[in-house]
């Protein structure tokens, strides 16, 4: 008896071993940034096509296609009730969708209706101006919304309890000041809030390091402070000074993944699965998601599921701390 259930338990070892071997490259692989060009989901999206390209993983381009919406929430709702078993779909998802699941502001489904996939880096949460800008750092920004809340205007990728709102939210906190006196303008995205940041439609863009970098090094934009543990490397974010040294204990990192449909198969998930560990434990990958200012962060399958499982409840508790939640 003991022999037979031995034999039957490999036997469907085995099976599944060859199924997750027979799975094939994706036909049409795509990648859905779900916001418009130019912010963290398109940055992401863009690594993961030149990386799998490149390493030969996909031997077809992969295309990257926009769907902005709810800093996410349209895109999520999408694929788990229009395209759940789409095999060659790949969603880019961050720290900030994870609090707008945290509050509900997806709709009907939560952090269980899809398959999170792969965390492939991380960035920190920052407050930019603009390089004229009056404000130096943290405390002539905190001074002047003390003065007049509703003069500075600050610009926010999402609404109120968004990841951006609560970056500024937690600086408010730390400052003494009610966050909900500050004066808000809500965006789609990264790549819309720098353009309206130059543009001068806002004063002060609560964004993230790795949006800003090139408007950095343009000579265009500056950063006040990026919400790290410590100064970051690299020749221009070691330059950047945190919260914490300015005396706010604000740290904010920004995870950079993505999920697929609940009904993708277990073979073309398995397939997806290996291409990214295979891809994270690549020196060439490093190179690529250093040039792109993100940080190391790897996480795929089941390690990834329980991470995000865990975030969402961390993050349901500092929503209820704001009131955003009952």
């Amino acid at each position: 008896m003991k022999t037979t259930l031995i034999r039957a338990t490999l036997a469907a070892a085995c099976l599944t071993i060859a199924g997750q071997a027979l799975a094939s490259e994706p036909k049409r692989p795509e990648c859905i940034a779900p916001a418009a060009p130019g912010g963290g989901f398109d940055l992401t999206c863009k690594l993961a096509q030149t990386a799998l390209v490149e390493s030969k993983l996909l031997t077809s381009p992969m295309r990257v296609t926009y769907m902005p919406g709810g800093v996410g929430a349209v895109a999520y709702n999408a694929v788990v009730a229009q395209r759940p078993a789409e095999a060659g779909t790949i969603t880019a998802f961050s720290s900030g969708s994870l609090l707008n699941l945290a509050q509900g502001k997806f709709g009907r489904f939560d952090e269980n209706a899809v398959k999170w996939l792969a965390g492939v880096g991380t960035s920190y949460g920052a407050l930019a101006v603009r390089s004229d800008s009056p404000y130096k750092n943290l405390d002539d920004l905190v001074a002047a919304i003390k003065a007049d809340p509703g003069k500075v205007v600050i610009g926010s990728g999402g609404t109120v309890g968004s990841q951006d709102w609560m970056q500024t939210a937690l600086i408010a906190r730390a400052a003494g000041i009610d966050p909900r006196k500050m004066r808000y303008v809500a965006m789609e995205g990264g790549g819309e809030l720098a353009t309206s940041l130059l543009g001068g439609h806002i004063h002060v863009a609560s964004t993230d390091i790795s949006d800003s970098v090139p408007h950095i090094a343009s000579g265009d934009m500056r950063l006040l402070a990026v919400f790290s543990d410590e100064r970051l490397p690299g020749e221009i974010a070691s330059q950047i000074p945190t919260a914490k040294e300015q005396g706010y204990d604000v740290s904010w990192p920004v995870i950079r993944g993505f999920y697929v449909g609940p009904k993708v198969s277990d073979e073309a998930y398995a397939w997806w699965k290996n291409a990214f560990d295979q891809l994270l434990a690549s020196e060439d990958f490093a190179k690529l998601r250093e040039q792109r200012e993100l940080y190391p962060f790897s996480m795929t399958g089941d390690e990834l599921d329980a991470y995000v499982k865990n975030q969402v409840a961390e993050y349901r508790k500092l929503a209820k701390e704001f009131n955003l939640i009952q």
